[in-house]
């Protein structure tokens, strides 16, 4: 594994700060919005970390990890589009939700690579991309999203149907 560059630590400082703040969002107010500090944080954040992925080539060319950056920058931008011009009336707060929820994703998949490929230091965890164990984790990152955006287009439900009552 080549050695982090100046860009590669502000990449990762910034991302394990998407992360935090991400997770803290969501635990809150249940969606990432533009409408919370944290939520305008967490985009803000999310776009400078997908941007300097883009200039991170130690692993040769253009890669998946680059295209996960162009990916994250489209949802965010998706769910900035929505929640700000709600092109989709009422059912652009679950598009809004599935953009910057997809960001959480395009932002673990990456993480967890680059962690078991790197951790502990002589003797990673992980030695290629084809290992299981890697594998394992995308495939729990990909169920915990699903999961996590049933639950979020529930909430949005419950929430607008009660809006909806009241009025």
């Amino acid at each position: 594994m080549p050695d982090m560059t100046l860009l590669g630590w502000f990449h990762t400082i910034m991302g394990i700060g998407a992360l935090v703040t991400a997770f803290y969002t969501l635990f809150k107010y249940k969606v990432i919005s533009l409408e919370t500090k944290s939520g305008k944080l967490y985009v803000l954040i999310t776009i400078i970390v997908a941007g300097s992925a883009l200039g991170i080539y130690n692993q040769g060319g253009f890669g998946i990890a680059h295209w996960l950056a162009v990916l994250t920058l489209v949802a965010a931008s998706g769910g900035i589009i929505m929640e700000k011009f709600k092109w989709f009336g009422r059912f652009s707060m679950y598009f809004q939700a599935l953009g910057y929820s997809s960001t959480l994703l395009f932002h673990m998949i990456p993480a967890i690579t680059d962690f078991l490929r790197r951790l502990p230091l002589g003797d990673p965890f992980i030695d290629s991309f084809e290992d299981p164990l890697l594998a394992g984790f995308h495939q729990a990152f990909l169920l915990i999203f699903v999961v996590g955006i049933v639950v979020q287009f529930r909430w949005l439900n419950k929430t607008t149907s009660v809006d909806s009552d009241a009025a």
